[in-house]
């Protein structure tokens, strides 16, 4: 019986010395793996239209305007963007209120992905001024806000429905 045991313990060590063990060796192929990660543009949405409610000369008006949205597809390692916002003066036929009249604020910013924002309440005006920044942002991102806009009412303000054109704009 003692003979059995040794014989089986010696077929067991030659097996382990025939079998190939799980090292690597120097003839086994690679394979390179490649793909692309694809990147898209910088856009912004905003709502088509907004009411700011109706006041009486020497009052404000103002509301929330909708949703603005900035939306990086770039998939950049270091990126950033600013929005900037103008409007035109506010006209009722031969009557006019200033743009200089209306504020933005921008409110709360939502974000999805990796960017820092930095909102900047307004005093608006025929040129663009920097309203939300985006920075250190990684990848794709978004921003989204919903800005109040208020005009002051001036106190000889003639009554009527008075229109101006509020205008976004990203890079």
């Amino acid at each position: 019986m003692r003979l059995r045991i040794i014989s089986v313990a010696a077929a067991a060590a030659a097996l382990a010395v025939v079998q190939p063990g799980t090292a690597v060796a120097a003839f086994d192929p690679s394979t390179t793996l490649t793909f692309v990660v694809t990147s898209g543009a910088l856009t912004m949405t905003v709502p088509v239209s907004a009411a700011l409610g109706s006041g009486a000369p020497g009052t404000q008006v103002g509301a929330p305007i909708g949703p603005v949205t900035v939306t990086d597809l770039r998939a950049l390692l270091s990126a950033s963007w600013t929005v900037t916002a103008s409007s035109t003066d506010f006209t009722n036929g031969p009557s006019t209120i200033p743009a200089t009249s209306a504020t933005y604020t921008p409110g709360t910013v939502t974000t999805t992905g990796t960017i820092t924002v930095t909102p900047t309440s307004v005093t608006l005006s025929n040129s663009p001024q920097a309203v939300v920044t985006g920075s250190s942002g990684v990848g794709d991102n978004t921003a989204t806000w919903n800005p109040t806009v208020a005009v002051a009412l001036p106190a000889g303000a003639i009554g009527g429905i008075y229109t101006g054109t509020l205008t976004h704009s990203v890079a």
